[in-house]
């Protein structure tokens, strides 16, 4: 199952944290967390790894209507997009498969709405 989308692009990490974040605004996104993956491992494990974003994102007007179809829905939600450097200038960013994501639980609204997530989240990849 291909259960995300992503892009790569040649640019600096946090340029395109950065530039990942105002398009997430633009399509009426926000991000309610932002967890750095590298230095959690570094910090818990003592292990070192790559620079590895993850952007916890959410549509509050889109969220509003997936809880009211949904109410168990928080258990995929904020729609986690990733920046990860691949290495050599090579800046990956991947955002969940909604429509893959929701077909799973069978609602018709979910479904709707996974669609219109989708259309915004590939938009943000085109633009990057």
């Amino acid at each position: 199952m291909n259960y995300y989308l992503s892009k790569t692009v040649k640019a600096g990490f946090t340029g395109t944290i950065e530039k990942v974040t105002a398009l997430l605004k633009e399509e009426g996104f926000g991000v309610l967390t932002e967890i750095d993956v590298k230095e959690t491992l570094k910090q818990k494990l003592d292990v070192d790894y790559k620079p590895y974003i993850i952007l916890g994102a959410c549509n509050p007007h889109i969220a509003l209507r997936a809880f009211q179809s949904e109410d168990k829905i928080g258990t995929l939600l904020p729609c986690n997009v990733t920046v990860i450097d691949q290495g050599k200038g090579n800046i990956e960013v991947a955002i969940m498969d909604a429509v893959t994501l929701m077909s799973a639980i069978g609602n018709p609204e979910l479904e709707l709405l996974a669609s219109e997530v989708s259309e915004k989240m590939e938009r943000i990849l085109v633009k990057l």
